[in-house]
C-alpha cells in the first residue's frame, strides 16, 4: 500500500512539472516572435523533448501502478479463498460430527423402543440414550457456532468500515 501511495506522489509530481513545462512554452514563444532560428528552434526541441520524457516516465509509473493494485487485488482475492476455505473445513468437520452422533442417538432410541415394547426397560439404556441425545445438542451447539463465525467473518469488513467511517 506505501509502494502505491508513493507512485501516486511521483506521477502528482511529474504531472506537475509537465504543467509547468506547458506553462513556459507560450513564454518563450511570446518572448522571442522573430526567434525562428536555430537559437528558437533549440529551445523548442529541448521543451519537446522534455515533454516526452516525461510521458514516458508518466506512462511507466502508470504502469507500475496499476502492476501493484493488482497485486494487492490478487492478495486480497488469495486471502478470502484461504478464509472461506477454513471455514467449509470446520463446517465439514462439524457435519461428520453431527451425523456420527446422530447416528448414535437414533441406535440408542431404537434400542429403547424396542426394550419398552418387550416390556423391560433398564435405566443403564435410558441414561446412555439421554447421552446420546445430549452429544447430539451439543454437536448441533457447536455447528451453530461454526455458522455464527462464518457469518462474523463475513460481516467483520462491513463493521471495520463502518467504524473507521
Amino acid at each position: 500500500m506505501q509502494e502505491i501511495t508513493e507512485l501516486e506522489k511521483r506521477i502528482a509530481a511529474a504531472l506537475e512539472r509537465i504543467g509547468k513545462g506547458l506553462d513556459r512554452l507560450p513564454l518563450v514563444s511570446r518572448a522571442a516572435p522573430a526567434a525562428t532560428g536555430p537559437a528558437g528552434q533549440g529551445a523548442e526541441a529541448l521543451l519537446r523533448a522534455q515533454l516526452e520524457e516525461e510521458k514516458a516516465l508518466t506512462a511507466q509509473l502508470q504502469a507500475r501502478l496499476r502492476a501493484a493494485k493488482d497485486r494487492e487485488a490478487r492478495g486480497d482475492l488469495q486471502e478470502k479463498v484461504d478464509r472461506l476455505t477454513q471455514e467449509l473445513d470446520v463446517q465439514g468437520l462439524e457435519l461428520q460430527r453431527m451425523r456420527r452422533v446422530n447416528a448414535a442417538l437414533r441406535e440408542q432410541l431404537e434400542s429403547l423402543r424396542s426394550a419398552q415394547a418387550s416390556g423391560v426397560v433398564e435405566p443403564g439404556q435410558i441414561n446412555k440414550a439421554m447421552q446420546a441425545e445430549l452429544e447430539a445438542l451439543r454437536a448441533a451447539r457447536l455447528t451453530e457456532i461454526a455458522e455464527m463465525d462464518e457469518i462474523l467473518a463475513a460481516l467483520e469488513p462491513h463493521l471495520s468500515e463502518a467504524r473507521n467511517a
